[in-house]
């Protein structure tokens, strides 16, 4: 049934409670019906075109209405619509995804735990690692380490370790086991120090809560290789390998949430692989079926695997719908889609260059943009009150999302966090839809500068 954009909203407020919004802003602004998209175009429902800048929260890689997604779901959908992976069975769709996955990484990896998200996959993720050090002899090692302002999902078990402050302010959500360290985030917290000094600086903080802790205690650092939610933060060129240094020093896993950065977003197909370090599990979620099916996971090396198949005794951590049929079959021809079309190579030699060459030439000297990071197709704007002393603002949430508003009023999607715009295209967008993403954001940045009185 087609209803009008005002049923639609009306209707909307009455009985949907969305994610990340206040009920009162809900029913204050209403909400935008969209209702078709295709490329990296959306519609709402009065017609209107939106570029999606954000890539449907960081996931749609190869972006909307993808025949070869669309018909692999229809394929499966007819040979084998769910399947009971509890009892012994198996279908063939997910172990050819298994296949495929491990061959896009290191042989340090060999096995896949299947989950419907990335926030069930770090749920799982928790329990495997500790279970892990149980069956290996240390079952002391319980404690994880993470860092404030990280997102890694929404249930109880990856809050947690998240911490990401106004997001989950209210909440009581907090899990025994999970201590923080700081985020290496140089605009913010160390410019007083080189990028590359306080990289190292970070990355020690860890091996001091280790030691205040002891090794005996910890089981592992989880992190993502740049935050994603948190504002596409780069960490300093120097902060990963010592991080590594750090974790096998001491015996603690380190644990990668790539469910934002793995699948091509960087330019590699592991966010991992740009940073250049090995982590022992990794997460994977959006982008692994481009969003068109709920689908996550969580990869394991090869030493974790065998420790746990060689232990006798029910290890019981299955979903109803792991490893779902259709899912599988999504994920397979997305990765398809990515590998074959070369859309990886892509965004590494050109597109994602272009990205953060044209974002910088447009807004660089812009007088509200006190930083641009970004690679691949992810980048980040940090307005500021100050350009020359780099003073943020004291209300930058409200600056931020004023701006963004702006951005939407001229037709184009993107993402907040804290002072931070947040772009983040399909991987298959054109050098035309950034043009227009940049164009449109630049334009934006105007439109609040000058009514801040900064123009």
């Amino acid at each position: 049934m087609t209803r009008s954009t005002g049923e639609y909203q009306a209707i909307d407020a009455s009985f949907h409670h969305a994610a990340l919004n206040g009920l009162k802003t809900l029913k204050h602004d209403g909400t935008r019906p969209m209702v078709r998209a295709r490329g990296l175009t959306m519609w709402d429902s009065d017609g209107n075109p939106y570029l999606d800048g954000i890539s449907g929260r960081l996931c749609t890689q190869v972006g909307f209405a993808r025949r070869e997604l669309i018909e692999a779901a229809a394929r499966q959908l007819e040979l084998l619509s769910c399947a009971n992976l509890f009892c012994p069975a198996f279908h063939p769709a997910v172990i050819a995804l298994s296949e495929r996955l491990l061959e896009l990484l290191s042989e340090r990896f060999s096995h896949v735990i299947y989950t419907n998200s990335g926030s069930e996959a770090h749920d799982v993720m928790i329990r495997t690692v500790r279970r892990y050090w149980a069956v290996a002899g240390k079952p002391d090692k319980t404690i994880f380490i993470a860092r404030v302002n990280s997102s890694h999902g929404s249930t109880m078990g990856c809050t947690s370790p998240g911490r990401m402050g106004r997001m989950h302010e209210g909440d009581d959500m907090s899990m025994s086991g999970i201590v923080h360290i700081g985020e290496p985030w140089w605009f913010a917290h160390g410019r007083d120090l080189t990028p590359q000094a306080f990289g190292l600086d970070c990355a020690r903080q860890l091996e001091n809560q280790i030691l205040a802790l002891g090794a005996h205690h910890v089981a592992a650092f989880i992190a993502e290789p740049f935050q994603g939610a948190g504002g596409v933060i780069m960490p300093p060129e120097s902060y990963w390998p010592e991080i590594q240094r750090i974790c096998r020093k001491y015996d603690v896993l380190l644990c990668a949430d790539e469910v934002t950065s793995g699948l091509g977003r960087s330019g590699r197909w592991f966010a991992h692989q740009y940073f250049s370090f090995q982590p022992d599990t990794l997460t994977l979620a959006k982008g692994l079926t481009s969003g068109y099916f709920p689908m996550g996971g969580l990869v394991l090396s090869r030493n974790i695997a065998e420790t746990l198949i060689g232990h006798e005794g029910l290890f019981a951590r299955g979903l109803t719908c792991t490893a779902h049929p259709v899912a599988a079959a999504v994920a397979l021809a997305n990765l398809d889609v990515l590998l074959d079309g070369g859309v990886v190579e892509q965004v590494r030699k050109d597109s994602g260059p272009y990205l953060q060459r044209c974002l910088r030439q447009a807004c660089a000297e812009h007088p509200l943009v006190g930083e641009i990071q970004g690679v691949g197709m992810a980048a980040a704007l940090q307005l500021v009150e100050d350009k020359g002393l780099g003073k943020r603002f004291d209300n930058e949430a409200d600056i931020v999302s004023e701006c963004c508003g702006h951005v939407f009023d001229e037709g184009v999607i993107l993402h907040v966090a804290r002072g931070r715009l947040i772009l983040a295209p399909a991987l298959v967008a054109s050098h035309a839809e950034i043009d227009q993403l940049v164009e449109k954001t630049a334009r934006a940045l105007d439109f609040t500068g000058r009514r801040l009185g900064v123009l």
